[in-house]
C-alpha cells in the first residue's frame, strides 16, 4: 500500500456519539468508567487507523480524569484528532461531552490522550504519515504532545531512581498521619553474619 508521506489533522477526526443507556449503568446509576473508556479506546482506534492507512494497537492512555458523571438518557460524544506523529506512533486527543437531550445541558467529562501504533500485514510497527499543521491550535497541541512525552520520561526517571533508593526503614516516617496501620512485626535492621 502506497501512503501519502504527510495527512492533516482534518483528515482523520472522528467524532462517536452513543446514547448511555441502562445497562451501562452501575449500582450508583452513574455510568460506568469502563464504558467510557471502551468508547474512547474505540474513537482513538478509528481516528489513528484512518490517519495511518493500517490497524492501530492502543499502547498508552495519559489523562483518564472524569471531572463530572454521565448519567443514563444522556448523548455521550467523543471527538478524536491526530495531536502527534512519530515514526510508528499516533497522539490521538479525545475530548468527552455528555449532553443532556431534555435541558440542552452539556458537560465536559474528560480529556485523554491516547498513544496508538501502527502495525502491518505481519503484525510489526509501520511508519504513518507526517501531520500537516493548518493553523495555530493543530500546531499548539503537537507541541503540547512533545512537551508532555518530554516530561513524561523525566518523572519515569525520577520515579524509577527513587523506587529503586527506596528502603522501607528510612522511609517509614512518611507514615506518619496517613490512613495505614502496619499489621506486622518490624525486624530489626541487622547486618549479615559472615562465617
Amino acid at each position: 500500500m502506497n501512503l501519502p508521506e504527510f495527512r492533516s489533522v482534518a483528515y482523520s477526526q472522528t467524532t462517536l456519539t452513543e446514547l448511555m443507556i441502562p445497562a451501562y449503568a452501575n449500582f450508583g446509576g452513574k455510568i460506568h468508567g469502563g464504558i467510557l473508556l471502551s468508547l474512547m479506546d474505540k474513537v482513538a482506534y478509528t481516528c489513528s487507523a484512518k490517519h495511518a492507512g493500517n490497524y492501530c494497537v492502543t499502547v498508552n492512555v495519559d489523562g483518564v480524569n472524569f471531572l463530572q458523571p454521565v448519567e443514563v438518557g444522556e448523548l455521550v460524544s467523543l471527538m478524536a484528532s491526530v495531536n502527534y506523529v512519530g515514526r510508528t506512533s499516533i497522539v490521538v486527543g479525545i475530548k468527552v461531552i455528555a449532553e443532556n437531550v431534555k435541558t440542552g445541558t452539556v458537560k465536559h467529562t474528560n480529556t485523554s490522550y491516547f498513544t496508538m501504533v501502527a502495525k502491518d500485514e505481519t503484525n510489526k510497527p509501520t511508519q504513518v504519515p507526517g501531520l500537516v499543521l493548518e493553523n495555530r491550535e493543530e500546531t499548539r497541541r503537537f507541541l503540547e504532545a512533545i512537551k508532555r512525552k518530554e516530561i513524561k520520561s523525566l518523572f519515569q526517571e525520577e520515579f524509577d531512581n527513587a523506587k529503586t533508593n527506596l528502603t522501607v526503614e528510612q522511609e517509614l516516617s512518611k507514615l506518619a498521619g496517613e490512613r495505614c496501620r502496619m499489621a506486622y512485626a518490624q525486624s530489626p535492621i541487622t547486618t549479615p553474619t559472615v562465617i
